[in-house]
């Protein structure tokens, strides 16, 4: 008979992909062991190793999460019935929220390429691709002609747009005197504003 699924089952997982994240992110994917995370979320390695069979599945697991947290984010913000740059920037708002307590997941997806095999990076890229196209689509609403055959720019300027977002955790600070809602203002603007001097 199958085995069935303690009640507090998804509140188990999500407690360790988020210590599982802080410690490779503070450790790196190499150094980071499995002892060290089933210490840090206060699991038995056999637990660990119950819900993930190996390092390469949870760090997987973590970015599939992050992933399609943030796809879930944009599409429930997306609104086509706004106006494409308002439309643009609730966007790029959903983004940076949704990044919100969030840097050590986006450490373990920017920083764990090595670490994966062929199908688990395609899986991700799959997910990163649609999250890119809602993005691409309003950008080419904005400005048809970065979508031109004799100079294809709509690529370059909509991952410099993720190029903004996807590097804050570097510096930005909740609480600081600048906002997430600030900096999403911020970065709708440079893209707004440069895609008309983009030829």
């Amino acid at each position: 008979m199958a085995r069935t699924r303690a009640n507090d089952f998804e509140e188990k997982q999500r407690g360790i992909l988020d210590m599982a994240a802080s410690v490779f992110a503070d450790q790196g994917m190499d150094k980071a062991s499995m002892s060290q995370i089933a210490q840090a979320a206060s699991v038995s390695k056999a637990l660990l190793y119950h819900y993930y069979p190996s390092k390469d599945a949870l760090i997987f697991a973590i970015i599939v999460t992050h992933l399609e947290g943030l796809e879930a984010a944009i599409e429930q913000a997306d609104d086509p019935s706004l106006p494409p740059k308002d439309r643009l920037r609730k966007l790029v708002g959903a983004v940076l929220e949704n990044y919100r307590g969030a840097d050590n997941e986006h450490k373990v997806q920017l920083n764990a390429s090595a670490a994966l095999n062929d199908v688990q990076k395609a899986e991700i890229m799959a997910i990163e691709r649609q999250v890119v196209k809602r993005f691409s689509a309003v950008l080419r609403e904005i400005n048809p002609e970065l979508d031109s055959k004799e100079r294809p720019l709509l690529t370059p300027v909509t991952m410099s747009l993720f190029g903004m977002m996807n590097w804050v955790y570097m510096w930005f600070k909740d609480g600081g005197r600048i906002s997430r809602d600030d900096y999403a203002d911020v970065a709708t603007t440079l893209i707004l504003e440069g895609i008309k001097a983009v030829r």
